[in-house]
């Protein structure tokens, strides 16, 4: 059953149309499954029906014409359930609608199993036979279990052809945008750049070409180029393997000589595919064909003609590749964006970001609003190999990115853009105003950082210091542990920054999403595992360094306040406090003068410190909630994981009980504590905070004027009455919705959506 499932769903990866895959899924599912016919419907939103786009059984004639509306028919009837529906005798059920085009007079019973992806009914797989009897138990599980496979397949499949339809001028009107998290509020224009460090067959997205003889001498080069490189390996191994086992080599050699390949490739390029298409299509097939042989010494020479369909490929796209121009606005494209991508591409080239993986807190995210960079995650669906040198717009507010878009959607975006870029220039009108209430209220507004970049945003806007300072990220663009007197100059032109104003530093933080390249960590759960303190408190030896770093770099200054991340227990807040206690001792003999010994915080992310909070008080100066973590632990949600990030929200009623519980816990042992999360950054998440009794928050350098903003228009009488409209509501839309509303009425819905 597996091998049979596999096959089927491999044929829908391998079609390059999605009609023709679908076809060929509805001949491989009749046949496994033994009936008469099998039929796939998609589901068609806009006009609210199931059109018919495979079968073999029905009329050939019906397919693309036939459609079932979503509360009409048997086909409607298992979107509706959302499982399976198996009848004996379709025609005597109340539901059977009578399609004569369809021309199934001959079939009685009826088995249909619903197509889901990400909790929508794409479509319906359904099997008739002409005996009047249920199906059996284990065909029912065949077909659910195919159809659970298909929903995947089928999304990344319609993702493909809406990039074809948005390549082709004659189709463009019916382009549309594919949907992932937002990530970083903004618009961005630009130009598709991937960043990729491996193509596979898999990865390959069908495209049509126009220049048949270009393609067939980059397939001819490539062949040349792979076949230098196995004479050089070959010429390697012979002298350390025996000679039948480098022998492959030459089995190599006869494949990529055999003309039969070279005429196959040439013929699928003749027929209008690119070279990479053209190879994949055969290589595929030609595994499927020696797969099915009898001689298992044929089956076994499937893995070698995969190997070497995956060389001549390198060499297709690698020398495609290294041509490739930076554009002059880059949106960088990657199965998941990392600092040093970040940091490869010149920063006023980069306009915007669009991930595979992540969610709308990944560190990701994160690193995108510290640059004021649009981003979008969790685009599940995004044909990478696809993308390359593609016009592209990201609507970093809903989570929207169009690629080749229509002339009236460039017009639509080129006009919200001059919105956008009006209401910065509004809110910098108050970059040395205070942050402060209509009614007078005072509230500190502080920078998270971690970028050279960020002083250079801020810089003649009047901010209450730096209320986390990132360590990790200039570990994190380097090969090797930055030294102390490294650390110690970074650690200077931060406490330089604002002279005067507390910098709260936060020791190491690396782990689950923030590796190290030259200290990795491989975790089964990494947001579960050795991170953050734990991991430094393992290695006193880097934490020792990096306080020193810091406490020589608050010499002369005194503003340095010292955070310390992942916090569970009192004991790690003791070994901590000991570390610090040594490095200082040991500069003041070292340097034979006295230093200031800096305020020490914990960072309030781990659900079991927030029941701590009046023991913790005993032993620190302040708390510092981390409110992308703390909604993580407390939801059971990885924020990189693109299929829950819908899950993630800080507006989940039990994370608001929580935040709640931790302000009050704050203000009975008069311990000072702020929010240094994302959530604060949010105009929402700001005026929940605010509500919940919270008047301190840092966040990116470029939402903090928005921040100013809102909260210079806004009185607490505003703010309580929203405190009163959202405590009883259940679903975190709703509550969102509810504080949007409000921000819409008072004129600051600009805040929250694309343009003014």
């Amino acid at each position: 059953m597996l091998t049979t499932l596999k096959r089927i769903v491999d044929e829908v990866n391998r079609q390059p149309v999605l009609e023709k895959a679908l076809e060929r899924v509805a001949q491989l599912a009749k046949q496994a499954m033994q009936t008469e016919c099998c039929s796939i419907y998609l589901a068609d939103n806009e006009n609210r029906h199931y059109l018919l786009m495979a079968t073999d059984g029905l009329s050939p004639n019906s397919v693309g014409s036939v459609a079932i509306g979503f509360d009409e028919g048997l086909v409607g009837l298992v979107g509706e359930k959302e499982e399976p529906v198996n009848v004996a005798n379709a025609r005597f059920h109340p539901r059977f609608l009578i399609t004569p085009q369809v021309k199934e007079d001959a079939y009685n019973s009826f088995l249909g199993a619903p197509i889901i992806h990400q909790r929508q009914v794409v479509g319906v797989i359904s099997v008739q036979h002409s005996t009047q009897s249920y199906f059996d138990e284990s065909k029912v599980a065949f077909l659910v279990t195919l159809a659970a496979q298909l929903g995947s397949a089928i999304a990344h499949a319609e993702a493909r052809e809406a990039l074809d339809r948005a390549e082709n001028p004659a189709l463009k009107s019916r382009a549309r945008s594919l949907k992932g998290v937002a990530g970083s509020s903004g618009i961005a224009l630009g130009h598709a750049y991937v960043i990729k460090p491996h193509v596979s067959f898999a990865d390959i997205v069908p495209r049509r070409t126009h220049n048949i003889g270009r393609e067939i001498v980059r397939f001819k080069q490539a062949v040349k180029k792979t076949q230098q490189e196995l004479k050089i390996l070959s010429g390697k191994m012979s002298s350390i393997l025996p000679s039948d086992t480098s022998a492959i080599f030459d089995v190599y050699h006869y494949m990529l000589n055999d003309d039969t390949l070279g005429e196959r490739v040439q013929g699928q390029i003749h027929s209008g595919w690119n070279a990479a298409t053209a190879l994949k299509i055969v290589i595929e097939e030609l595994c499927s064909e020696f797969s099915q042989m009898e001689d298992s010494y044929i089956r076994e020479r499937v893995t070698d003609i995969r190997d070497i369909g995956q060389r001549v490929l390198t060499n297709i796209i690698k020398k495609e590749l290294a041509h490739r121009p930076l554009p002059e606005q880059v949106i960088l494209v990657a199965e998941e964006v990392t600092a040093s991508m970040l940091a490869e591409i010149p920063r006023e080239k980069l306009h915007g970001i669009c991930s595979v993986r992540g969610s709308n807190n990944s560190h990701a995210a994160i690193l995108a609003r510290a640059l004021g960079i649009p981003a979008i995650l969790g685009l599940e669906d995004l044909p990478l190999t696809h993308l390359e040198g593609r016009e592209t717009i990201i609507d970093g507010y809903s989570g929207q990115v169009f690629f080749n878009p229509d002339a009236v959607i460039l017009k639509e975006y080129q006009v919200l853009m001059v919105e956008e870029q009006e209401l910065d220039d509004l809110v910098q009108s108050i970059a040395d105003k205070p942050a402060q209430t209509l009614d007078g209220t005072q509230v500190s507004l502080a920078i998270n950082t971690g970028l050279a970049a960020d002083f250079e945003v801020v810089r003649g806007i009047d901010a209450d210091g730096i209320g986390l300072y990132r360590t990790e990220i200039p570990f994190m663009v380097r090969n090797c542990f930055p030294s102390e007197s490294e650390q110690c100059a970074l650690y200077q032109k931060a406490l330089d920054a604002y002279p005067g104003k507390p910098i709260n530093m936060r020791t190491l933080d690396v782990g689950g999403d923030k590796p190290l390249p030259y200290f990795p960590i491989k975790e089964d759960n990494p947001f579960l595992g050795w991170r953050g303190i734990r991991m430094t408190l393992d290695h006193p030896e880097i934490l020792l360094v990096q306080v020193r770093a810091m406490l020589k770099a608050n010499i002369g200054r005194g503003n340095l306040q010292i955070l310390l991340p992942m916090i569970t227990s009192v004991q790690e807040v003791d070994e901590c406090l000991r570390l610090i206690k040594q490095a200082h001792s040991e500069l003041e003999e070292e340097l034979q003068q006295s230093l200031a010994k800096p305020k020490v915080g914990v960072m309030l992310e781990v659900p079991a410190a927030i029941y701590q909070i009046g023991l913790l008080s005993e032993k620190v100066d302040f708390f510092s909630v981390g409110s992308n973590d703390l909604t993580q632990y407390l939801l059971a949600v990885d924020r990189n994981n693109a299929r829950v990030a819908n899950l993630y929200t800080y507006y989940h009623p039990g994370v608001l009980e929580a935040l709640k519980f931790i302000a009050a816990q704050c203000n009975k042992f008069k311990t000072p504590v702020s929010v240094c999360g994302e959530m604060a950054g949010e105009p929402v998440g700001l005026l929940i905070l605010m509500s919940l009794g919270y008047r301190q928050f840092s966040m990116s350098a470029q939402n903090l004027l928005k921040a100013k903003w809102i909260l210079r228009h806004i009185s607490l009488s505003d703010i309580q009455d929203l405190q009163h409209k959202i405590a009883f509501l259940t679903d975190p839309q709703a509550i969102k919705r509810v504080v949007s509303e409000k921000l819409d009425q008072l004129g600051l819905g600009g805040f929250i959506r694309a343009g003014k």
